[in-house]
């Protein structure tokens, strides 16, 4: 897909959004904000100035006697943005934040299991936790450990850190992968509405994720697929465990009761359409007629033999993806990839179409997803 054609796209997903009445919520009579994410007006962006002072304030008591002013400029006079430059003060001025953040980052390392002591020590001042909280959060959800990143961003508000539009955009995009869409739609709607400088990239690619949940139904082809990406995630962070266990048997109850109510369909079109040819014979003929000779076989026997389309298809389709999802922890990483395609190809093409934009956007934005121009 072109530039030019992800940009209409996501151009008409925000005027879809917009004249649908904001979010995908849009026809309650009361929008309900989701968990803390609340719009309490505009969120402004302290300028790089004067996260630089705080930076430098925070270090100064941090380090106390050891600290120097040719240290710090080192760390910040450089190109990366405001949030990698406050982080980096943070860890040369604490150890425990280094080897958080160093641990984070590590694709290697094992995935957390929940919020570090350290990001919830009330001992510590608030822009290092807030802030600390946000590089951690942003380096697991770039490894794809949505659970924790957004469980640690809950701990801290947009407006305690130093780079708000990539609090909520972290969050949206957690939010959004684990299938939280309430709590996403708001979020979305916070960062469109309430931060006006946040990066053009952030608001086209959350655009686009609201967009894509206005298709979104329960427990359908689709579910099953944004569900299966989940587990995916999981299973490559080796979180076999209860809960992705769990996650597996709700989709394959799921599968067992569209392949049912499959069956129960075609069972009902047998009985309205009746039998075959009428009641007649094989070959059209009345009862005690002469027909084709004993032994011969029909002109089309395969075409005659065969089940109807659309149970032949839908229930075949649906039992064999239900095969490989019971043996989801065994298969290898392209049949993982191949069962979401076909998974992907059974849904309507509108939907299609949406959710193969954005990943394939997420796709071309791998390293930087959550990584705006320098501020």
């Amino acid at each position: 897909m072109t530039w030019k054609t992800w940009r209409t796209l996501a151009a008409l997903a925000l005027s879809v959004a917009v004249l649908s009445g904001r979010s995908t919520g849009a026809a309650e009579p009361a929008k309900k904000a989701g968990r803390d994410v609340v719009s309490l007006g505009i969120l402004q962006t302290p300028t790089p100035e004067a996260v630089r002072d705080q930076a430098r304030a925070w270090l100064k008591t941090a380090q106390g006697d050891k600290y120097s002013d040719a240290a710090f400029d080192a760390l910040w006079n450089t190109d990366r943005t405001v949030l990698d430059r406050v982080a980096d003060v943070l860890a040369r001025g604490n150890a425990d934040a280094a080897a958080l953040l160093r641990e984070a980052r590590d694709p290697r390392s094992a995935a957390p299991e929940a919020v570090p002591a350290l990001l919830r020590d009330a001992k510590q001042s608030a822009f290092f936790r807030a802030n600390l909280s946000l590089a951690y959060a942003k380096a697991l959800a770039n490894r794809k450990v949505y659970e924790e990143a957004l469980e640690t961003l809950r701990t801290v508000k947009p407006e305690q850190v130093v780079d708000p539009a990539t609090y909520l955009f972290t969050r949206a995009i957690a939010e959004y992968t684990l299938m939280l869409k309430k709590d996403c739609d708001d979020t979305i709607n916070r960062l469109r509405d309430d931060v006006p400088d946040a990066p053009e990239r952030y608001r086209s690619l959350a655009a686009l994720m609201q967009f894509d949940m206005l298709a979104w139904q329960d427990r359908d082809l689709g579910w099953v697929s944004r569900k299966m990406g989940v587990i995916r995630d999981r299973l490559e962070l080796t979180r076999g465990g209860k809960k992705t266990q769990q996650m597996q048997r709700e989709v394959l109850v799921r599968l067992d009761e569209m392949i049912k109510e499959l069956e129960n369909k075609n069972k009902d079109k047998d009985k309205k359409d009746g039998p075959p040819n009428g009641g007649n014979c094989p070959d059209g003929s009345q009862p005690g007629q002469p027909g084709p000779a004993r032994g011969n076989r029909p002109s089309n026997p395969a075409a005659e033999s065969a089940l109807p389309t659309g149970q032949q298809t839908g229930e075949a389709e649906l039992k064999r993806i239900r095969e490989k999802i019971e043996r989801w922890g065994d298969l290898p990483e392209h049949e993982r990839v191949q069962t979401q395609v076909e998974i992907n190809q059974n849904l309507p093409p509108r939907y299609r179409e949406v959710a193969e934009a954005y990943l394939d956007r997420l796709r071309q934005n791998r390293d930087t997803t959550i990584r705006p121009d320098n501020r």
